[in-house]
């Protein structure tokens, strides 16, 4: 009797963990989506986000990941995109990288290996480098958010430049602030290897225009949050102007301490930093009134402006900035370009028919007027720049 029951436990036992065998199997097989989309048609397009979305930078890396992801969900509600007859729809993966270029470099490899990520954006050139040392060996396209002219002149021919390069904004910066302000500057960029190369191209130009650079020092804003002693110190050698910039927010902390500290001088503000962020920390664009950089996206003229702007506040609850517009136009770009392509998982099929990309985008998504990619890979686009004064943005023509 004992033994038959035990054989009768034991027997219902085994069935009982046969058929959870049984059932978490097929779970898994229509999680993957392997038979479900072979019977719908349709198939999944994995799009990588590394970036900060945590610490100082935080904000930026966000609002650059809010642009990738609502155009992908506009495209997916629109019926995704059909390449070969078969429909796709677009899935962002995000991984946080502190900002931290050796920290991108590693998203990248396991953005790869556990999603198979054709595309992958980033929005520092510290973690572009990261991911060019290997991304034409694994065969993925680097969707860099960053104006840094070097991402595209090193002959790596998987990476796409969004935003304009950064060098055609050193005479417009400085004719204006010189002829407003005077001629010596202090330079206080952020710390990062975008500012860097942002200062060692601006200190040349400056002093060929006649000017003196008068201080010379970064800021970490990874490490520090009060600059009243590097500010403090920069002062002191009575500069006309202050170079400042990186992610929005601590850059107008800057701007913000200097006022408070007595400086009356101007700003050249880095194409990173933008002057309608900066304005939710500063309270006003009083406090930056002789600042000159990049123009807000919401003062825009581009056609796909009010209804971007429109959508981006009802899901965000706030005002876009050129971080969310350009990787929004962005991501419309790359879907068009892979449509152009057809193909879904070729990096260099779909490299190859970016120019399509831009010219088949929608007259109503173009929050930026980009008529072309050059041969290196970087997106061409008018410098649409602004000065701030008497408390209001206006614009500045630069060629």
């Amino acid at each position: 009797m004992k033994k038959s029951k035990l054989l009768l436990v034991l027997s219902v036992m085994f069935a009982l963990i046969f058929s959870l065998a049984a059932c978490n199997n097929s779970e898994k097989t229509d999680t993957g989506g392997t038979e479900t989309d072979a019977e719908a048609g349709e198939g999944t397009i994995n799009i990588g986000y590394t970036g900060p979305l945590s610490g100082p930078a935080a904000f930026y890396g966000e609002r650059t990941l809010n642009g990738v992801q609502m155009a992908a969900e506009e495209i997916n509600n629109a019926g995704g995109v059909e390449v070969n007859g078969k429909k796709y729809k677009f899935n962002v993966v995000s991984l946080d990288d502190k900002y931290l270029p050796n920290e991108a470099g590693a998203n990248a490899k396991r953005l790869m290996q556990e999603n198979k990520t054709p595309i992958i954006f980033t929005p520092h050139s510290g973690g572009v480098a990261a991911m060019q040392v290997f991304n034409q060996q694994e065969k993925f396209i680097i969707g860099a958010y960053t104006s840094e002219p070097k991402v595209t002149e090193g002959g790596n021919k998987l990476t796409v430049r969004i935003p304009p390069r950064y060098d055609g904004y050193l005479e417009p910066f400085t004719n204006y602030s010189m002829e407003k302000f005077g001629k010596k500057i202090a330079f206080l960029p952020t710390a990062s290897q975008y500012g860097k190369d942002w200062a060692e191209k601006l200190q040349p130009h400056w002093e060929k225009a006649g000017g003196k650079v008068v201080y010379n020092s970064s800021i970490d804003f990874a490490k520090d949050t009060d600059f009243f002693t590097i500010i403090t110190n920069a002062l002191k050698e009575k500069p006309d102007v202050l170079f400042i910039g990186g992610p929005s927010e601590p850059t107008a902390k800057v701007a913000k301490q200097a006022r408070e500290l007595g400086f009356k001088g101007g700003f050249i503000v880095m194409d990173q930093a933008k002057f309608d962020e900066m304005k939710k920390v500063t309270g006003s664009y009083d406090v930056l009134n002789g600042a000159i950089g990049v123009m807000p996206l919401v003062n825009s003229d581009s056609p796909g402006i009010p209804e971007f702007v429109k959508n981006y506040q009802a899901k965000h609850n706030e005002d876009p900035g050129s971080e969310a517009g350009l990787n929004y136009i962005a991501m419309y770009a790359f879907a068009e370009a892979i449509k152009a392509a057809g193909s879904v998982d070729d990096p260099e099929k779909i490299m190859a028919h970016m120019q399509d990309g831009l010219d088949n985008l929608p007259e109503d998504k173009k929050v930026y007027v980009i008529p072309k990619i050059d041969p290196n890979g970087g997106f061409e686009a008018e410098l649409i720049v602004a000065a701030i004064e008497d408390g209001k943005v206006v614009p500045i023509k630069a060629d």
